[in-house]
C-alpha cells in the first residue's frame, strides 16, 4: 500500500493511509488475526459473512428493480 506525503505533511499521508486500511478491511483483518479462532468460529463467520453479502447484494438489487 502506497501513500505519498505532500510538502511534508505526515498527518495527512497518515489519515489518507488510515482511511486505505479501512477501506480495504486490513483493520478488521489485524484484529481477527491477534488471536486463535477455532475453525468451529471461522466456519459461523464466514457464514454470517455471506449471509451478510447476500443481504446487501438483495438490497441493492431491489433499489434498483423498485420492489
Amino acid at each position: 500500500m502506497y501513500v505519498s506525503v505532500r510538502d511534508n505533511n505526515v498527518d495527512q499521508a497518515l489519515k489518507a493511509l488510515k482511511k486505505k486500511m479501512q477501506r480495504e478491511g486490513l483493520w478488521r483483518e489485524m484484529k481477527r488475526r491477534r488471536s486463535y479462532e477455532k475453525p468451529s468460529e471461522v466456519r459461523a463467520r464466514k457464514k454470517a459473512e455471506a449471509v451478510s453479502r447476500a443481504r446487501k447484494l438483495e438490497r441493492k438489487r431491489i433499489q434498483v428493480e423498485g420492489f
